[in-house]
């Protein structure tokens, strides 16, 4: 296996972080013009399959071909499946609360604050957590049994979350479960599948970049970001103080793992 392409990889850090904020001021403008700022979280993933697009063509001649090939269609069919849905989610609605919460403590222009604040942030952890992206589509060599270990992670991290999705859309479809606790299906062994889901796909796709060292090294903080950010970041610890005060939170919590599947305890 010939060495890791370090120059060519350093041009593609470059060029994947004029990408990322290239997608967010696109967003950022849409969202000005129509006062809505929930609309970055749609931004979220295309932004990594922006990134992974401007990957591949800038790697031709320097990574494995069917690296390079496979791990940009996995983050595409990610970024994409993830920003449809949530297109689809928020259609009809106002601000999302997190924002206006946010944008409450706004000291000035509320537009700039959400730039700063959200637009540019989100733009840097798309280019950080993309980083095994873009270090696999520059590996050399053919692919081994850890490209395959994570593919097989990445889809089934991207089974849980599809159809963890999908089974919350049903249940909030149904007017008869407003303000009710969704329990049932992955839900009742996880309180978090589309959570879970992420942890698994991000894992997966490092694992990719693990058929280098050098590859594996510089992207391992990917992984490490996004599990804390969902473990104990923006993810499971905001959703579930949104949550606290629904009648029934406190049982489904009790009797339901807080990431990790595991068969549900027994009522008591």
């Amino acid at each position: 296996m010939n060495g890791f392409p370090w120059g060519a990889f350093a041009q593609n850090l470059a060029l994947a972080g004029a990408t990322a904020l290239a997608v967010m001021l696109v967003t950022f403008a849409l969202a000005v013009r129509r006062g809505l700022h929930r609309i970055v979280d749609v931004a979220w993933g295309i932004g990594f399959t922006a990134v992974a697009l401007v990957g591949l063509l800038a790697s031709n001649g320097e990574g494995d071909d069917a690296r390079r090939v496979l791990v940009t269609l996995l983050t595409c069919v990610w970024g994409l499946r993830l920003a449809v849905h949530i297109a689809r989610r928020g259609r009809g609605h106002g601000e999302d609360p997190r924002y206006e919460a946010l944008l409450a403590k706004a000291p000035g222009s509320r537009d700039l604050y959400a730039l700063r604040m959200v637009y540019l942030l989100q733009g840097a952890l798309v280019w950080l957590v993309s980083l095994p992206v873009q270090a696999a589509q520059y590996v050399p060599g053919p692919l081994t049994g850890l490209t395959w270990a994570g593919t097989a992670l990445w889809a089934f991290g991207l089974f849980f979350e599809a159809v963890g999705d999908a089974q919350l859309a049903r249940f909030k479809s149904d007017p008869a479960n407003r303000g009710r606790i969704m329990d049932r299906g992955l839900w009742s062994w996880t309180r978090h599948p589309n959570y879970f889901g992420d942890f698994c796909v991000w894992w997966g796709l490092f694992l990719i970049a693990c058929d280098s060292a050098p590859a594996a090294v510089v992207s391992v903080v990917s992984p490490l970001v996004m599990s804390y950010l969902l473990i104990n970041g923006s993810g499971k610890p905001m959703l579930e103080r949104h949550m606290a005060s629904r009648p029934g939170f406190t049982e489904y919590a009790a009797r339901t793992s807080g990431f990790l599947p595991l068969p549900p305890k027994r009522r008591g």
